[in-house]
């Protein structure tokens, strides 16, 4: 009697929980983007929005919760978020701060939720540049294009004068989940995955 053959692409073995809990995930169009935003979570998460828009049209929820990080790397998933053709449901936790902010202001209002004791960070971009002055020079022109940019896109989202965002991201500006409903960041607060629905 011939012997079944394996296929060589079954594992043998249970999958490690990491790559248990990441296929969960893909398979409930789910997306988390948690700690510092650098260049290897932006990579990730592109991949993972490109794919799942790939895949279906259905929704997608991202869930945020980062005490920002590299300005470009957040540009980088903003603006893939906004490139994807499946929509985005964002949900704050924790907290969003910084380039974390920018990623969350990437979708609709009506499609930013954040969970009750979410806290909101908005600030310009810092830097920390060193070497000869001029480079420091060149560096201190990039900080002041971006924290303009930034400006117009929280304006944008938020339905406020890019007057009020350039004087409110001089200083850090933290809010509490209401504050940042009353500011224009976030759309509804929610407490149960059920009330994305709603």
């Amino acid at each position: 009697m011939p012997t079944e053959e394996k296929d060589p692409a079954t594992p043998t073995t249970p999958l490690p929980l990491t790559d248990a809990v990441g296929e969960r995930l893909y398979r409930a169009r789910a997306i988390v983007v948690s700690g510092e935003i650098n260049q290897a979570l932006a990579a990730r998460v592109t991949s993972q929005l490109l794919a799942l828009s790939a895949e279906s049209s259905d929704p997608i929820t991202m869930y945020l919760n980062s005490q920002g990080g590299h300005v470009e790397a957040g540009d980088t998933i903003h603006d893939m978020v906004r490139f994807v053709d499946a929509p985005v449901r964002m949900v704050g936790t924790g907290w969003v701060a910084s380039a974390g902010a920018l990623i969350y202001v990437s979708v609709p209002r009506e499609r930013r939720f954040c969970l009750p004791n979410t806290r909101f960070l908005i600030h310009q971009p810092s830097g920390g540049a060193g070497g000869p002055a001029s480079d420091i020079a060149i560096h201190a022109q990039e900080i002041i294009k971006a924290r303009e940019r930034v400006a117009r896109i929280i304006a944008r989202e938020t339905g406020r004068s890019i007057e009020s965002v350039q004087q409110d991201i001089e200083r850090d500006r933290w809010m509490s989940a209401e504050e940042a409903i009353e500011y224009g960041l976030v759309g509804r607060i929610v407490e149960r995955k059920r009330d994305l629905k709603g």
